[in-house]
């Protein structure tokens, strides 16, 4: 029964493994509850809400298990350690943990010493106890880094079992080329571009990964002495086609995009196991090269810039397992084609291929067509949780009777048809209902699950509205209401039930 408890606690601790705060209350309540948490805390103590450079416990506890000759060397350099009378620990905490983080460690160092120099000492002495100490390695940002620490003694045992790592393009391409000789079982890397110049160590990194599904890029520059830094990226990333299920691509500048177009779109079509795409500038001229990019397994579509006829393209060569389409429909602004035709069959391709949608960005001109198809969509999406909606009183000069009759529509449709799972709604500015109008649904949607709206329309800012909305909110129809800037309605992973 002891045994079983413990298992029970160490399942439940897990799900809190992110909360810092709950698992630090755990540590008080018996020797069972600290002996379980204590693992988990300690495989990425560097994970949590802590100002570390502000608490000197994780930095008394790694300097204990220095050597007395390294304290006596390290004190003689001014470096200040703190005094510790106890000759054990209760736990060997160095044992459980799996992660590195340098910006971390950086901060936490600076408690002992502000001098550079001194500072260089004691992140070489850390580094060196972790590579003894760590029974393995899985995650370690690397960003700042300063130490070749794959010339440790012991370091190649702990390379060898890393499976994230996070980094920037600042660090020297030699660098990569000694973490290439060992990490080679790396599952998810993520690249920050800092410095925007081809870096090949990065490529060979990628190139000799056995099993990299997950990528991740950041242009974060700032820096007009541009070379391309994408291309051998790129032709090193086609090789892994076969593993890769998740991509993402977050660039800075749409005037640099010229610099990997055409290396990216020879790029897409060759992943054919994505699960995840996700890219904040996608323009693909070619229709045919378009329907080149069939992805049977993909299960989130997140792409900025993209037309909605682009979109309906490869929702229809997706394998129906797509459950969160999040586009940019404000972007649709500048739509040159003809946004009622192309909308109608939007929504017809989402419904069509899309029956396991959870999240959805759905852009369409509110005629009567339209309506009956949204409406058709809703009956058969029964899995949709999050619904962003925005007709196209954005793009036209409707007038306000016609824009409120819209609206009244769009909610008269949902409260006939809208799934029992969806518990969030979207709006953004064009989006308008009456008062009366805002009254009657809410009171209509009364005892389905509590509601979250959020919308970029100030109206809802109006002592009338808000009079509304608190009723409904203290009667649990409504479990949060918000006006939000636009770029966060947009964002299908902005939450906001707080």
């Amino acid at each position: 029964m002891s045994r079983l408890n413990k298992d029970i606690l160490f399942l439940t601790f897990e799900r809190l493994k992110d909360d810092s705060k709950s698992l630090f209350s755990c540590l008080m309540v018996n020797k069972l509850w600290c002996e379980t948490v204590i693992p988990i805390l300690w495989r990425n103590p560097w994970n949590y809400s802590i100002n570390y450079s502000n608490k000197s416990c994780l930095f008394t506890i790694i300097t204990f298990y220095l050597s007395d000759d390294i304290k006596d060397f390290l004190e003689r350099q001014g470096i200040q350690l703190p005094s510790v009378t106890t000759k054990s620990l209760l736990f060997d905490y160095l044992s459980f943990c799996r992660s590195i983080n340098i910006d971390i460690i950086n901060n936490i160092i600076s408690i002992g010493t502000s001098l550079a120099y001194n500072q260089f000492l004691l992140q070489q002495e850390f580094y060196r106890l972790f590579m003894k100490k760590f029974s393995e390695l899985k995650y370690f940002d690397m960003r700042s880094i300063k130490h070749q620490i794959f010339y440790f003694p012991e370091a190649n045992n702990r390379l060898e079992t890393l499976c994230e790592l996070k980094c920037d393009t600042s660090i020297d391409s030699t660098y990569f080329y000694g973490l290439a000789r060992t990490c080679q079982n790396i599952q998810k890397l993520t690249i920050i571009n800092i410095k925007p110049k081809s870096n090949y160590g990065i490529a060979k990194l990628v190139e000799v990964q056995k099993n990299l599904k997950y990528f991740k890029w950041i242009d974060e520059f700032d820096d007009d002495d541009f070379t391309d830094p994408y291309k051998e990226i790129y032709l090193e990333l086609e090789k892994k086609a076969d593993t890769l299920d998740h991509l993402e691509l977050i660039f800075l500048y749409v005037d640099y995009f010229y610099y990997h177009y055409t290396a990216l779109q020879d790029l897409l079509p060759k992943l054919y196991k994505l699960k995840t795409l996700i890219i904040n500038e996608f323009n693909y001229d070619n229709e045919t090269m378009l329907k080149m990019l069939i992805y049977n397994d993909l299960e989130i579509l997140d792409i900025g810039y993209i037309t909605i006829h682009e979109t309906s393209i490869i929702i229809e060569n997706s394998g129906g397992h797509l459950k969160k389409l999040s586009l940019k429909p404000y972007d649709f602004v500048f739509y040159e084609g003809n946004l009622g035709e192309d909308s109608l069959i939007f929504i017809r391709k989402i419904y069509e291929n899309c029956p396991l949608i959870e999240y959805l960005s759905l852009a369409f001109s509110p005629s009567k067509d339209h309506f009956i198809e949204f409406e058709k969509l809703l009956n058969i999406c029964q899995n949709l949780k999050s619904l962003l909606l925005i007709t196209s009183n954005f793009y036209t000069r409707e007038t306000e009777e016609k824009i409120l009759e819209n609206g009244k529509e769009t909610l008269k449709i949902l409260i006939r048809s809208a799934p029992i799972n969806l518990r969030e709604l979207r709006f953004l500015y064009g989006f308008k209902v009456s008062l009366k109008t805002l009254e009657d649904f809410l009171e209509k949607w009364r005892g389905r699950p509590a509601l979250s709206i959020l919308t970029s329309n100030p109206i809802y800012e109006g002592d009338d509205y808000k009079k509304l909305i608190n009723k409904y909110k203290s009667n649990g129809v409504i479990k949060s209401f918000r006006h939000e800037y636009t770029m966060n309605i947009e964002d299908m992973n902005f939450t906001f039930d707080f």
